[in-house]
């Protein structure tokens, strides 16, 4: 029987296949956002860990929009660095890049992180 996926989830296994594809042992900066929040971590999927994560669920962050995306880039950015991580690979997962997504992105990039 064929198994019937959403467009999203063809979206979000496309992206990860080229992911894997390109990666070449980095780490991956892995983000998902929802009504109210906006998430981002950066896992080693050689180890299995997730080495730094931000997200506006739980802090003084208000609201998902763009400014709090921004935020999110630019904390986890600084995570990473603290954990030594420099260089990652962004797995936008099933979203498009635009929105908060890109303002997420644009910000980690400002904060230092490379992809």
């Amino acid at each position: 029987m064929a198994k019937h996926l959403s467009a999203f989830a063809k979206r979000r296994q496309r992206v990860r296949t080229q992911l894997r594809a390109r990666a070449g042992g980095r780490p991956r900066l892995s983000v998902h956002r929802s009504g109210r929040h906006i998430y981002a971590q950066i896992i080693d999927d050689a180890n299995g860990h997730t080495v730094a994560a931000a997200s506006t669920l739980g802090s003084d962050k208000t609201g998902a929009g763009l400014v709090a995306a921004a935020e999110v880039g630019k904390l986890v950015a600084e995570r990473a660095k603290a954990a030594g991580i420099t260089t990652v690979v962004f797995d936008r997962g099933g979203f498009l890049f635009h929105g908060r997504i890109k303002a997420l992105a644009d910000a980690a990039r400002e904060g230092g992180l490379e992809f």
